[in-house]
């Protein structure tokens, strides 16, 4: 009977001693994985602090390269501009346009590749538009004037070598809202299988001093990079409106954001792989620099669509649509006075009027309707901005 006790007593004791070694060993991993994460910590806070200990170095951009192996900089963000002097392995890496980074004692310590700003790279579209002059009704003639200055100086300029002509520098387009401004710049990018490049005036206008000149720098800057490009300019009444003498450091800024766009057209070239185009709706605001010659040398006018141009681009906008005894010409004559953008709304609320009553195809009666309630919204929309 005692041995029976004595040995459940031990085996207790020995139940007890493996629960023991079991937590402490539960602690150990505990423990190392404790040390493990301090060690890391440790580390983060050696490079954070490593870092904080390094001279600062800032962003500059090559201006020009001197005989005697000095480099003249420009300094992003203050706009100073100073001389620096660098070694002959550096110096074959540089070219004027390059960007640099700079420490306190002005020397260049590396060279950086071209990072544009986010809101320069946004405005890349793809390499090629897919719109063609086949999507743009009408305006054979401006269509033809806009090819002759953008497009085949990029396609053909044997011709214009041959002939010993230059092209026009630069091309603005003016018109009503809605008439085809961006649309006929899409194709001819496209026939000219150039980089579209797209920005609005407005993305040009900037709170800081000197933020919109940078943007206008790095934009032309892409633009070279990815030649052959074209470089278009809408809405350019936002920052190529006459300038006034107000006062506002609001209108020095737009100001400066102009002066920079003049200052990169007057460094293009005529023949170059890069071809700038502009719109506008409101020709008469823009200051007078940028339509001297040799800036944008010619300036067209986008009419509204006469009656043929009105059918034709009725007829692009409606070749997939399945319709059933449909008169255009009765439509083209109810439509006078409407802009290409009105006539695909027009064919667009055909259609839905079309599928709303679960029909086959679209109807006489569908165009009709559109017509008249298209009309009646632009009615509308005109009365709140007159």
């Amino acid at each position: 009977m005692e041995d029976t006790v004595a040995k459940n007593v031990g085996n207790d004791t020995e139940i007890k001693n493996q629960l023991k070694i079991q937590d402490l060993e539960s602690q150990v991993l505990d423990l190392k994985v404790r040390i493990d994460e301090l060690q890391r910590e440790n580390s983060q806070l050696k490079r954070e602090n490593n870092q904080l200990k390094r001279m600062p170095l800032f962003i500059a951009v090559v201006v020009d390269l001197m005989d005697n192996g000095e480099v003249y900089l420009r300094q992003q963000g203050n706009n100073q501009e100073y001389l620096t002097h660098v070694n002959d392995e550096l110096y074959k890496q540089l070219k004027p346009g390059s960007k640099v980074a700079v420490n306190n004692a002005l020397s260049i310590v590396k060279v950086v590749g071209n990072i544009f700003d986010s809101r320069v790279r946004v405005m890349e579209l793809d390499e090629s538009p897919d719109v063609t002059f086949a999507q743009v009704g009408g305006l054979k003639k401006e269509i033809e004037e806009v090819r002759e200055a953008v497009e085949y100086p990029l396609t053909r300029p044997e011709i214009y070598e041959r002939v010993g002509v230059e092209p026009p520098k630069g091309i603005l387009l003016y018109g009503p809202p809605g008439t085809g401004k961006t649309l006929i710049a899409k194709a001819v990018a496209h026939q000219a299988r150039a980089t579209f490049i797209r920005m609005s005036g407005s993305e040009l206008v900037h709170k800081y001093i000197g933020e919109g000149a940078q943007l206008v720098r790095e934009l032309f800057m892409m633009a070279r990079e990815r030649s052959p490009a074209i470089v278009f300019i809408d809405e350019i009444d936002a920052v190529g409106s006459t300038r006034t003498n107000d006062g506002t450091s609001g209108s020095a800024e737009v100001q400066r954001t102009m002066m920079q766009l003049l200052a990169e057209m007057d460094g293009f070239d005529n023949r170059g792989e890069v071809r700038i185009m502009a719109a506008t709706n409101r020709v008469d605001m823009l200051d007078p620099a940028l339509l001297r010659p040799g800036r944008f040398d010619r300036v067209i006018a986008i009419p509204l669509p006469d009656r043929d141009a009105r059918r034709e681009i009725l007829k692009i906008h409606s070749r997939k649509m399945n319709m059933k005894g449909v008169d255009l010409d009765t439509i083209v004559s109810m439509t006078e006075n409407t802009t290409g953008a009105e006539l695909q709304a027009i064919c667009r609320e055909a259609g839905m009027a079309a599928v709303r009553r679960e029909a086959s195809g679209v109807s006489q009666q569908d165009f009709i309707d559109a017509v008249k309630k298209v009309k009646a919204e632009v009615l509308v929309d005109t009365r709140m901005y007159t």
